[in-house]
């Protein structure tokens, strides 16, 4: 699918009730600085499009980025930051809980983790938690080009066996800057979403940077 129009639609707060969505949705959730921006950016083709930040904790609401008018790609707020009050921590954990219990489109959910480093007690307890919420986490493993090639397949192993994941378990290495699996990314996303070109291809979605 050739990405036409990308835009941020809505965005839900603590007191926001789930919207009721008639498109597919497809969530995108990981900790703090994992590079959830950076990916989404890089799916769709956009440089700005999910604001980046150094700062950790900076996504604080659900965010519905509307796609071709076609589907929804929900960025859900980051975890496992240091300076945000438990308090804030349990609103925003409830938040999310809430949208992945009553969403009537979400298709599937894709956890981001950061390849470089075993996976943590909130990376575990996240996988856990989505895993309960009735959804099996496709994984993607971040910041590949801070790796030397021959340290991929143990980081790989290192991060499937951190997480408990079975042998046929989904685990996509990706990089933001050289975009390597982005397009795995989007076959999957095709597939959730029933998307296919006139001609049965796919030509990777190529949206205006």
């Amino acid at each position: 699918m050739v990405i036409k129009n990308v835009e941020l639609e809505m965005v839900c707060g603590v007191t926001s009730k789930v919207p009721e969505n008639l498109l597919p949705e497809i969530a995108f959730a990981g900790k703090s600085n994992v590079g959830k921006s950076s990916l989404i950016n890089a799916l769709m083709n956009r440089k700005s499009l999910a604001r980046t930040s150094s700062q950790p904790g900076k996504t604080q609401t659900i965010n519905f980025y509307k796609i071709n008018n076609d589907m929804y790609l929900v960025d859900l707020p980051g975890y496992g930051f240091a300076k945000v009050p438990e308090s804030e921590k349990a609103k925003w954990g409830k938040m999310i809980e809430r949208y992945l219990h009553r969403s009537k489109q979400l298709k599937a959910v894709f956890l981001l983790v950061d390849i470089r480093h075993k996976p943590s007690a909130n990376d575990q307890t996240m996988y856990e938690w989505i895993v309960h919420q009735g959804y099996r986490p496709i994984i993607i493993a971040t910041k590949l080009d801070k790796l030397k090639r021959s340290q991929v397949q143990k980081c790989v192993k290192e991060v499937r066996e951190g997480l408990g994941l079975k042998a046929d378990d989904m685990l996509i290495p990706f990089s933001a800057e050289t975009k390597q699996g982005r397009e795995e990314i989007w076959q999957i996303m095709d597939a959730l979403v029933g998307w296919t070109e006139p001609d049965g291809s796919d030509d990777g979605r190529k949206g205006t940077a």
